[in-house]
């Protein structure tokens, strides 16, 4: 039987038909773009759980089978054959670069990490302990007023490319200095001569007392990390990107309200949560078998954090690749730490228990995140900064595909419930 292009609704006695449109993989959407204007009716969906907001090219994400693509490339090839930068380029112009291209591209970010000296200024004016999310935002806020050619509405293509080199550039100098400042360490200028990843790391660590020693290992993990976290899909902050981008607010503007929307503990945070998971697993003892159990007594108020996944209905496919690495990395390293202890501990009881294997309640990419950024080093606080930094690409392909496909302003409806017309008042008679 084959499938219908159309839909039906019925309202009251009049009958509507609807555009059914699909997309390459198959997903089937009921096109409603012209409800309201047609039946005077709007839907109604709480968090856009059942919306579409866009067509998009970039990412494919099917939760049930545990599949995650960008522009077609599994995340499982990219992870393991390709590097930061290049999937970045991937997933704003659409295809993998030649050889050329990729030179051209990696050369105009490495160009561009030194921030204005201006800048160290602003980083004064923060208190000791800002949290690192709040100086992201507002740091790549204020990109805007040093470079503010990026406000023009009519971006030239060559003007679109010069910023999304700079923001990828300089976020990461901003990123680093932002925990710099925290600790009270002096800033470490980039060095052109090291690729992202290392560059990255020599910001956040190097002294300007001695050499530091760049581990290969410790690159090619963040090189992964980066890569899984560069898409998915229209989760949060990617689509508070577009809906202020669609405002045609600069791209600095667009992704400082991303970076703004990640900070939140229902999104960016959940790597976070699994490493105040284990801190309350080691105080109360550090027996995992009695906190599995807590966790599955609905009388608990305990929740075992990192295991399971809204999108995902199976096994994460991005956690599969970060155990690998993980694994690697803590061998490579030989951390000594009763946290990464506990969390394989956790990990080899969960994985066994018929509970979370019923319910599919695997381990996902927030959980060994967590363990493998604390295994080289990187502070609990900066977690959502790194978590920003990889999505960066996929903010900026998102608000790039939103721009090119000259997307109208969103603009949501609602279901007004508050109260019908009232007359006013005066002071004294209320």
């Amino acid at each position: 039987m084959s499938k219908s292009n159309i839909a039906k609704l019925e309202i009251d006695d009049q009958t509507f038909e609807l555009d059914i449109i699909e997309g390459s993989e198959g997903e089937r959407a009921i096109d409603i773009t012209n409800l309201r204007s047609e039946t005077g009716f709007i839907t109604s969906d709480t968090g856009y759980k059942s919306t579409g907001a866009t067509r998009s090219a970039i990412t494919f994400l099917n939760g049930e089978k545990g599949i995650l693509r960008y522009r077609g490339y599994p995340i499982e090839q990219l992870a393991s054959q390709s590097d930061f930068l290049e999937v970045a380029y991937l997933l704003i112009y659409g295809d993998l670069p030649g050889k050329e291209e990729l030179e051209s591209f990696t050369h105009g970010i490495t160009r561009h990490t030194l921030i204005h000296e201006d800048m160290k200024k602003l980083y004064e004016g923060y208190p000791e302990k800002a949290h690192p999310m709040g100086v992201l935002a507002s740091m790549i806020s204020a990109l805007s007023t040093f470079y503010p050619d990026a406000h023009n509405t009519q971006l030239h293509p060559e003007q679109v490319n010069l910023t999304i080199r700079r923001l990828i550039a300089k976020s990461a100098t901003i990123a680093a200095w932002s925990y710099r400042k925290s600790q009270g360490f002096p800033i470490m200028y980039p060095q052109n001569r090291l690729d992202y990843c290392a560059n990255f790391l020599h910001m956040m660590f190097a002294l300007p007392t001695e050499e530091y020693e760049i581990n290969p290992t410790v690159v090619k993990a963040l090189n992964t990390l980066l890569i899984l976290h560069a898409d998915h899909e229209q989760n949060c902050s990617t689509s508070t990107v577009r809906i202020a981008g669609s405002s045609h607010a600069s791209l600095y503007a667009a992704i400082s309200s991303g970076v703004c929307a990640l900070w939140g503990p229902l999104h960016g945070g959940a790597n976070q949560k699994v490493i105040e998971m284990l801190e309350h697993i080691r105080r109360e003892g550090g027996d995992v078998k009695k906190m599995v159990e807590k966790a599955k007594d609905k009388d608990s108020d305990f929740r075992l954090m990192g295991f399971g996944h809204r999108v995902y209905k199976n096994f994460d496919p991005r956690a599969k690749i970060i155990k690998k690495v993980s694994d690697e990395v803590l061998n490579e390293l030989g951390v000594d730490d009763p946290l990464l202890e506990i969390a394989t501990s956790l990990e080899e009881v969960a994985l066994n228990d018929s509970y979370f294997v019923d319910r599919k309640l695997y381990p996902n990419v927030d959980f060994y995140s967590g363990i493998l950024y604390r295994a080289i080093g990187i502070p609990t606080e900066m977690f959502t900064v790194m978590f920003a930094l990889g999505r960066l690409p996929g903010w900026i392909a998102q608000w790039k595909e939103m721009r090119d496909n000259n997307e109208p302003i969103s603009r949501p409806r609602q279901i007004y419930v508050g109260p019908t017309e009232r007359d006013y008042v005066p002071l004294e008679k209320r």
